[in-house]
């Protein structure tokens, strides 16, 4: 069967390529285009447009950049159209993706939406959007399903598949946990405005603790060229294309709010998270957005798990405190690694992409 993807994020990216390894081990007939990145295109895809064109941030980038965003939303149609496939998966992205659901249902092309929109924090009209355009929802987050189903909306929830890509590196790339671990970890996110408005922070903190390593993980959308303006006077070595290998080795990191926050936890390393975005977007965020925690840890949890440091909060006197609760061999740090560990237990073992590829071509078998 024919299948089109569209992933417009890093995350999106690395969830929808691992769908594809299982809809190839289960479809023999398996063909697919997609909108998405270089794990896509690793995993044998077409990529006919790469997410590094598709990611705008905030209420004020979107605006400015609305006249792309429209072609490309309108390119994407017609591509979908000309393909015409069995099933269009959208992952996550729902600015976007949403449009293209509604779109396609009223060309009669069945839409399986895969990572839900944030709903239940802002927005939540797009629950109806997927309720009335969508197929099927899958979420991966515990506490989303029943919220949808509530609104009877076809969901399941079949674990989270970042499980599947910790488990997989940690049992190729076994390690003595009680090894002392020589570096610190900086993930200030995969967007452009991230890192500007917090890399020179994390450049100013590191250079406080000289006796340790420090490692910055680059987002594969961006350039070495990018961070090199921040990193001159820095001693941090910038890594491309090695996250879980540096999350492995790590004793401690200091995360942007996303998914690289619930990544850090799965590896068990003690972490601060970060966020910083333009005072306008900051302030529209607050008028739109309900929710007690940014971190994707601390919101499974329900609890605050970790540190987080938002916008005039992130200071570098409160960034060092955290850190040194979090570096040292304290008690707080001692209590996070062991959350960690139920925060595993609430997201199910291994196998979540399989399933949820299952289930898809299931259906597009019985359309």
């Amino acid at each position: 069967m024919r299948y089109f993807l569209v992933a417009g994020e890093a995350s999106g990216d690395l969830h929808a390529s691992n769908l594809v390894k299982s809809l190839r081990t289960i479809d023999p007939e398996f063909e697919a285009k997609a909108w998405g990145g270089d794990r896509l295109h690793n995993a044998g895809v077409n990529i006919t447009k790469h997410l590094s064109e598709l990611a705008f941030m905030g209420f004020a980038e979107v605006a400015k950049n609305i006249g792309t965003i429209l072609r490309n939303l309108k390119q994407c149609q017609q591509e979908i159209l000309d393909y015409h496939p069995h099933a269009l998966i959208l992952v996550d992205y729902p600015g976007f993706n949403l449009r293209l659901a509604r779109f396609a249902k009223q060309h009669g092309i069945d839409v399986y939406y895969y990572i839900s929109p944030t709903v239940w924090a802002w927005k939540k009209n797009r629950m109806f959007q997927i309720r009335d355009n969508c197929k099927r929802l899958y979420t991966i987050l515990p506490f989303e399903q029943e919220f949808y189903a509530k609104e009877g909306i076809e969901v399941s929830y079949e674990g989270h598949p970042l499980m599947d890509e910790v488990l997989d590196f940690r049992s190729k790339n076994p390690q003595n946990e009680s090894i002392n671990k020589p570096y610190i970890a900086l993930l200030p996110g995969s967007r452009k405005q991230e890192i500007d408005r917090m890399l020179p922070l994390l450049v100013s903190l590191a250079k406080l603790y000289p006796n340790y390593e420090w490692k910055l993980a680059g987002a594969p959308g961006l350039s070495e060229e990018h961070y090199s303006t921040y990193l001159k006077d820095s001693s941090i070595q910038l890594v491309f294309g090695q996250t879980y290998s540096l999350l492995q080795q790590a004793r401690a990191a200091v995360v942007g709010s996303g998914t690289a926050t619930l990544e850090t936890a799965l590896f068990h390393v003690p972490q601060v998270v970060i966020y910083k975005t333009s005072p306008i977007n900051f302030f529209l965020a607050k008028q739109l957005v309900k929710v007690s925690y940014i971190s994707l840890v601390n919101l499974i949890m329900q609890k605050p798990v970790v540190k987080e440091l938002i916008q005039e909060e992130l200071d570098l006197t409160k960034l060092q405190g955290a850190f040194n609760r979090i570096v040292n061999d304290t008690p707080e740090r001692a209590k996070l690694i062991s959350d960690y560990r139920e925060l595993e237990q609430l997201l199910g073992g291994g196998g979540a992409s399989y399933r949820v590829a299952s289930s898809i071509y299931a259906y597009a078998l019985q359309s």
